[in-house]
């Protein structure tokens, strides 16, 4: 699939963005389109937007948004105090999976981390995302590491 746009998200894209986690039956994140909840996604999008080391993406397909992704920088001081990137919240449209929107959300976000000259490009799956898991593994990505999560709310 060629005539997919990976860009900045705007605000405008924000419905169509929430649609998606809404819609994530594995996610467990509790997104919602209610209106009453817009506010709350409006908020984080201005910060996310505003931050040096965070980055939100959609990919466009004939004008609909049809995925999204986030970049997160951090330098730590192991590896010589090197950036690495998060590659977080992907989420391709229910309808448009398989099409090769995740492979070319991945691979823009692989580019960005060579071109910022990062150490490494991490992501974490949620455990029950088995497909996702072997998509990630057919983009280069290993299982190295196990992760651990504390929910605080």
């Amino acid at each position: 699939m060629t005539d997919v746009i990976i860009r900045r998200a705007h605000e405008e894209d924000l419905s169509a963005i929430i649609a998606m986690f809404a819609a994530d039956d594995k996610g467990g994140h509790g997104d919602t389109t209610d209106p009453d909840a817009y506010e709350d996604y409006l908020r984080a999008f201005h910060m996310i937007d505003a931050s040096a080391n965070e980055q939100l993406f959609v990919a466009e397909l004939d004008g609909e948004v049809v995925g999204t992704f986030q970049l997160l920088y951090t330098r730590s001081l192991p590896s010589r105090g090197s950036l690495s990137m998060i590659i977080e919240a992907v989420q391709t449209r229910p309808d448009m999976r398989g099409r090769g929107i995740g492979a070319q959300m991945i691979d823009y976000a692989v580019e960005e981390a060579r071109r910022r000259d990062c150490r490494l490009a991490q992501l974490t799956s949620n455990s029950v995302r088995t497909d996702a898991h072997r998509f990630y593994e057919r983009q280069g990505f290993a299982k190295t590491h196990t992760g651990f999560k504390m929910k605080l709310k």
